[in-house]
């Protein structure tokens, strides 16, 4: 069988327009006889509030005549020698697409689609248009080409209206808005809007990924070519409504000195247009002082969410600990972390000076008694990482050490014989609505600490800022995110 063929894919197209059509318009006339419709059609109708699954509810002599109908495109291009498997590819992605589309419930085409090429109106239905069919059940009983509704006077004379104040819906409006960027060049495939699959797991590489490199290719261009934040997913929980905001942006960009403006103006239009919302939260996945000082008298509240990821960390840290290790790149989390630790009698050793010399810098004449410079890589078996971290040092670590992120990113895992815990995150409650899936590596229902800062800072009513050098009390947070339900996902004690 060929790949490709044109006059096969017009034949196809041709069939469907005419026969397929046409005898589909005038079946499912006949089904809405009160004989077939009781004994059949009614079962469909049982949905009259339509979902894409209401698409394949039929009853099986029904299902059995829609797939005698859509076979007669098949069968003429096999018997005419014009077959090819794109047309049988296109023609079965075309059916279900369409099929799944005209029953979702919600307009999703836009109108300058029709603008563009009017006589599209009669060749293509619409959500709305089918809508209409399983509520007023006596009208619009084409399959997917009106044209036939038309030609026969059975077009319901709403049709247009409803269309036209379906997209006039008003958009809404969430209190809170978390604002993340794509990670790998795989990572739009792990997004609500890409596999089902794939975003209910843990993000993980997958070798038949790598076979959609056009895909991801064309998936790149796209968002270069978009430019703006787009929605990736919607939660609700208590009375809030909670968006998940990306910005088109790979992780690798972020390390690219010419990319940091556009990246900067991303963000930037982001908050303002949480602001011109009326959002009540903002909440970044960096620092965002640089954005405050730019727009002092910003309503929405900005939050990085460092305070909660430090809490996290010290929470997870085994009871009876007198000692850990502090590694990878410093950060406001890391500083925050020796802070505290040192504060709590806690030793904190660092094997760099110049980050020795950094860290004792920001502490108190009295908190400082507690970092210490090793050259030891086996003072202690509870290691706090940052990004950096090589390899070879994670080889070094003891047998038996406990890696333990501060960090966004995850730690590349190359010891069988050491414990890694995730990055900072805790268990989201029952009742966070629409959890369908996994953020970035970790596991389903569990949140990062980044994340749920937000949440928790618009829950408390908080009003000022969590950012920049700007930080809540640790414990005051910690506790705050319990009572609203949030568990931490770690905790052991020392041996």
């Amino acid at each position: 069988m060929p790949v490709w063929r044109t006059d096969g894919i017009i034949i196809t197209a041709l069939i469907h327009i005419g026969p397929v059509e046409f005898l589909y318009y005038w079946f499912h006339r006949a089904l809405h006889h009160h004989f077939l419709y009781s004994r059949y059609h009614s079962h469909h109708h049982s949905s009259i509030a339509t979902e894409p699954i209401t698409a394949v509810i039929h009853p099986f002599a029904e299902l059995l005549a829609y797939y005698m109908l859509f076979a007669i495109p098949v069968f003429t291009t096999v018997f005419s020698g014009t077959v090819s498997m794109a047309s049988l590819g296109a023609y079965a992605i075309y059916l279900d697409f369409m099929n799944l589309m005209g029953h979702c419930n919600f307009e999703l085409i836009p109108k300058w689609t029709f603008s563009i090429f009017p006589p599209l109106k009669y060749l293509m239905y619409t959500p709305s248009y089918h809508s209409l069919h399983h509520t007023q059940f006596r009208t619009n009983y084409s399959l997917f080409m009106p044209m036939y509704d038309y030609l026969n006077g059975t077009v319901d004379k709403s049709s247009d209206t409803l269309y036209e104040k379906s997209l006039e819906r008003e958009a809404e409006v969430p209190d809170v808005v978390h604002l993340t960027h794509l990670t790998t060049l795989e990572s739009i495939y792990h997004l609500r809007l890409g596999f089902a699959s794939l975003a209910s797991k843990p993000h993980a590489s997958k070798w038949y990924l790598l076979l959609m490199w056009p895909v991801t290719l064309c998936s790149i261009v796209l968002t270069w070519i978009y430019g703006h934040t787009f929605v990736v997913e919607r939660n609700l929980f208590k009375n809030l409504k909670l968006q998940t905001w990306a910005i088109p942006k790979y992780r690798i960009q972020y390390f690219m000195q010419w990319q940091r403006e556009s990246i900067n103006n991303l963000i930037e239009e982001a908050i303002i247009e949480a602001d011109q919302k009326g959002i009540k939260e903002e909440q970044l996945n960096s620092h965002g002082e640089f954005y405050l000082k730019r727009y002092p008298h910003l309503k929405v509240k900005v939050v990085d969410g460092s305070s909660l990821a430090v809490a996290v960390v010290l929470n997870s840290i085994p009871e009876g600990t007198s000692q850990v290790v502090l590694r990878g790149s410093l950060s406001k989390v890391a500083n925050s972390i020796a802070l505290a630790l040192c504060q709590g009698e806690i030793q904190v050793v660092t094997l760099n000076r110049d980050d020795y010399k950094r860290l004792k810098a920001k502490l108190t004449p009295e908190a400082a008694t507690n970092m210490v410079l090793s050259n030891s890589y086996n003072v202690s078996k509870t290691w706090l990482v940052g990004d950096g971290l090589s390899d070879d040092e994670q080889l070094k670590a003891p047998k038996g050490t406990l890696f333990i992120p501060f960090s966004q990113f995850p730690l590349r895992k190359v010891r069988k014989d050491c414990f890694y815990f995730n990055t900072p995150a805790m268990i989201a409650p029952k009742h966070l609505e629409n959890v369908d899936s996994c953020e970035n590596w970790l596991p389903r229902r569990v949140m990062s600490a980044w994340r749920i800062a937000g949440i928790v800072h618009a829950l408390e009513g908080w009003n000022e800022h969590d950012c920049g050098d700007m930080m809540i009390d640790v414990e005051k947070v910690w506790k705050a995110s319990l009572s609203h339900g949030f568990c931490s996902l770690t905790k052991i004690s020392a041996a």
